[in-house]
């Protein structure tokens, strides 16, 4: 008999591609199972690259109408005759909510007194660690195996979509090492005064620098967010001497989620703040020079030498700071002053540990 789960899991994209090890191990485990994945608008897309979820039900907590829509998940909750469900929310109106639907299994986190008694399994929280190993814990009497857990990413392009994506990299920068810039810029995150973003003329002059050597092809993404600064970066590399066709501006472009991941994929490296983008690096199994500020990257990026690499400045003494000790960014986030020189070095590294064929002119 086919076993229906259903997974409340809310958050950006990057909280939906940390929790796909919970799906792998749920269909592992349970061959002939229904997933049913409950979130909200802003991350409707991410389920396009996982084949592990069967069904996704949208709702917005958030809006005017939460009410409502708490109304609508327990409806679908109840009409859907679960097995199991499962969720990543830690606040203790959570384990309520599991049991107002009246499915038999309830897993949740440990949130105090009322999850003890409402859950049918209390999880205990450990924030402490990569956020993958933290959501897994959730399914740990399923599955309690060693070993970190890392994000799997699949991408269900078209041939013809592969082939127009591929083109995009014009045919005179073959042989140069694609490195794609994604600097992570939010204007949600600034108006909330959650700073996570680098130097604008820092990352220009990591593009010239790359451009200049001649070994390398830069490729420009983002979101609407980025396009400004994206623009900036083009016009600053203007002034220097380099092939001006292998600098690739892809930011104007409206990318599916899924194509964005496979751009990365045919790229050598990516290069950006602690953002999604850096999770979907990590999902396509793609070298990652993550730029960390106010955040905690033990909690965000697995440890993997040559694979997933850290820059950031530890001089201030006071970072991570962002989530555990306080909501927003400081006044002057010193934390963000990382020197070019040091993402040179971090992609250097890379490329030592990852040699193969032909070397590059050091730069």
């Amino acid at each position: 008999m086919k076993k229906k789960i259903l997974v409340l899991n809310l958050g950006g994209i990057g909280d939906q591609i940390l929790f796909f090890p919970v799906f792998e191990t749920l269909k592992k485990n349970f061959n002939n199972s229904h997933i049913t994945l409950v979130t909200e608008p802003r991350s409707e897309s991410a389920v396009t690259l996982t084949e592990l979820v069967d069904e996704i039900f949208i709702c917005d907590f958030k809006s005017s109408g939460k009410y409502f829509e708490v109304f609508r998940f327990l409806k679908k909750a109840v009409l859907g005759k679960y097995d199991m469900v499962i969720s990543s929310g830690s606040s203790a109106l959570v384990s309520i909510l599991l049991f107002l639907t009246g499915i038999k299994r309830r897993i949740g986190y440990n949130s105090g007194i009322f999850s003890k008694f409402l859950l049918t399994e209390a999880v205990e929280l450990n924030r402490q660690q990569y956020a993958a190993d933290m959501y897994h814990k959730l399914v740990s009497s399923i599955d309690n195996a060693s070993g970190q857990r890392i994000p799997k990413i699949s991408v269900g392009l078209s041939d013809n979509i592969k082939d127009y994506l591929d083109k995009l990299i014009p045919k005179e920068c073959t042989g140069r090492k694609k490195i794609v810039i994604h600097p992570g810029v939010s204007r949600l995150s600034i108006e909330k005064n959650i700073l996570k973003s680098w130097h604008i003329d820092r990352w220009a002059e990591f593009a010239q620098r790359l451009l200049v050597s001649g070994n390398y092809t830069v490729i420009l993404t983002g979101g609407p967010d980025d396009i400004e600064a994206l623009a900036q970066i083009r016009d600053k590399t203007l002034n220097v001497d380099h092939k001006p066709e292998c600098l690739v501006d892809l930011s104007e472009k409206a990318f599916s989620i899924e194509e964005f991941a496979y751009i990365i994929h045919i790229s050598d490296v990516l290069v950006c703040v602690d953002s999604s983008p850096m999770h979907i690096a990590v999902g396509v199994g793609k070298p990652v020079i993550a730029l960390f500020g106010p955040t905690d990257e033990k909690k965000l990026l697995p440890g993997k030498k040559g694979l997933f690499t850290v820059v950031k400045n530890d001089k201030p003494g006071c970072r991570p700071c962002l989530w555990d000790k306080r909501l927003t960014s400081c006044e002057n986030p010193v934390c963000l002053d990382i020197e070019v020189e040091q993402v040179i070095n971090a992609l250097r590294d890379i490329e030592k540990i990852n040699a193969a064929g032909r070397h590059y002119r050091s730069l």
